[in-house]
């Protein structure tokens, strides 16, 4: 046999600063030094991986005092060498640096690893973040280096990682030694396993199918999810939304996701524009619902990713309603809409208790075009609710004409935007007076809203109560902003 030896010089792994090691401590005798609320937190970790720990402290916290004894023995003396003997792991919350020395030279007789809380410099291992979903058991460590911010990747990784893991993995501990019998090494095996590890991301919890071994070979039942992609803003999403992302075989996306939110989503998915946007060729909605039904019906998880929220005026209703209708199995993950994330970036609140005491969303685009015949105009000129037009460009300079006539006075506060939640968001302030003016200024093919109602306003009286103290400045600073 031909050995091929590695490239000179290239390393089959880049440098680790530590290793990643993971102890089985389920009925081995564990140490802890010290009874405060650091070591307290420790005991816990060690408990909850089934050590029988002993706790020697003259004194201790009172969380550790209230403690159940079920896997937990309390001494309250202090420590000695021969305390150590025997024990798998020893730690230490001990801050006198000549007491740290004597602990650490009697685990090395004792031959036990050892740890100091919070000094890396007196510690043969180190306890790092940890993500639970046992026994999926996910340890993050940043060498003692920057502890926060090996607690922010835990964050992240939480978010990704659905609770139903847990139950997959016992699932798959249960099952081995069945697959092991039942299936034959290679290809039987594999697909069962990959099966299995596909539907532990698919955001539920193992049903009685799922344990058959043989279960593998049944196709698998497709579904769609519609998901809310919020204003654009990756970090927006909600972590139901990232983990549908995350299980999506395909991905049918509007042509205003943006593209982080995209790249959130599970490389091997494929992502299809169906995107529908004015004065541009469009992917008509009977072409969605096929789309989605044929590839539901090959088993895959189809994404229908919308912009906002999908079931405001994303014609969800008429998706969903399609897909019961042929025995696709449909579920919705909410996202942030539209109006809400404009009050946010102007800081508005369109429920302001003083301005408003109700808001409404109305689309200014019925299925012909134009604005629904439907409306009722005298209710919408009600400048104490605030009123959210979608979908409103084009439309606009009719919304104006027909709510001052309906008894809207022309100075009415208003806010046209466009691109909301965007790195293009273009927003205008004033009056519905000038509105039909101002929106020339806006091209027909951006997605608009457009504000109207006393609550607009707010803001710019609070800009004028700080012109009193002298600090309008930093106000109208933060006001041309957005403008």
């Amino acid at each position: 046999m031909q050995t091929v030896s590695p490239q000179p010089n290239k390393a089959r792994i880049a440098p680790l600063a530590v290793l990643p090691v993971f102890f089985d401590l389920n009925g081995k005798r564990v140490v802890v030094i010290g009874g405060g609320e650091p070591a307290a937190w420790k005991i816990e970790l060690l408990a909850a991986a089934g050590a029988q720990v002993e706790v020697f402290a003259e004194e201790v916290c009172e969380e550790l005092a209230a403690r159940p004894a079920t896997s937990v023995t309390i001494s309250r003396r202090h420590w000695t060498p021969h305390d150590l003997a025997g024990a798998a792991l020893a730690i230490a919350d001990i801050e006198d640096d000549a007491e740290a020395h004597t602990f650490i030279a009697a685990a090395k007789t004792a031959l036990v690893p050892y740890n100091v809380i919070d000094r890396p410099e007196f510690c043969q291992f180190q306890f790092g973040a940890i993500v639970n979903r046992s026994p999926v058991v996910v340890g993050i460590s940043t060498a003692g280096a920057a502890p926060i911010l090996g607690q922010a990747v835990r964050r992240r990784i939480e978010m990704l990682l659905p609770q139903t893991l847990a139950l997959w993995a016992q699932l798959a501990a249960k099952l081995r030694d069945e697959v092991m019998d039942r299936l034959a090494p290679g290809a039987q095996r594999r697909a069962f396993w990959e099966r299995l590890a596909e539907n532990a991301f698919g955001m539920r919890a193992p049903e009685p199918a799922d344990a058959d071994p043989g279960f593998a070979a049944a196709p698998p039942a497709g579904r769609v999810t519609l998901v809310g992609a919020g204003p654009g803003e990756a970090e927006l999403l909600t972590i139901k939304a990232v983990r549908a992302l995350q299980s999506a075989d395909v991905i049918l996306f509007d042509d205003l996701v943006s593209g982080e939110v995209l790249e959130l989503a599970r490389r091997e998915a494929k992502r299809m524009l169906v995107g529908k946007r004015a004065q541009r060729e469009s992917c008509a909605q009977e072409d969605i619902n096929a789309m989605m039904l044929t590839l539901a019906r090959q088993g895959k998880h189809v994404v229908r990713l919308k912009s906002g929220d999908p079931m405001i005026f994303g014609r969800a209703g008429e998706e969903i309603e399609m897909l019961e209708r042929e025995g696709i199995a449909v579920s919705v993950v909410p996202g942030i809409t539209t109006a809400l994330a404009l009050a946010s970036s102007l800081g508005v609140s369109l429920t302001h208790r003083d301005h408003a005491q109700s808001v409404r969303f109305v689309t200014a685009h019925s299925r012909r075009g134009g604005l629904p015949s439907t409306l009722d105009w005298r209710s919408l000129a009600d400048p104490a609710t605030t009123h959210v037009y979608y979908m409103a460009r084009r439309t606009l300079p009719e919304i104006v004409a027909r709510l001052m006539t309906g008894g809207m006075g022309p100075d009415t506060a208003c806010v046209i935007a466009a691109c909301v939640g965007s790195s293009t968001q273009q927003t205008w302030r004033g009056t519905i007076g000038d509105a039909a003016k101002a929106v020339e200024n806006f091209a027909l093919s951006k997605p608009t809203i457009f504000a109207v109602g006393n609550a607009l306003a707010q803001r710019d009286a609070s800009a004028g109560d700080l012109a009193a103290d002298g600090s309008a400045g930093m106000q109208d600073a933060r006001l041309a902003a957005c403008q």
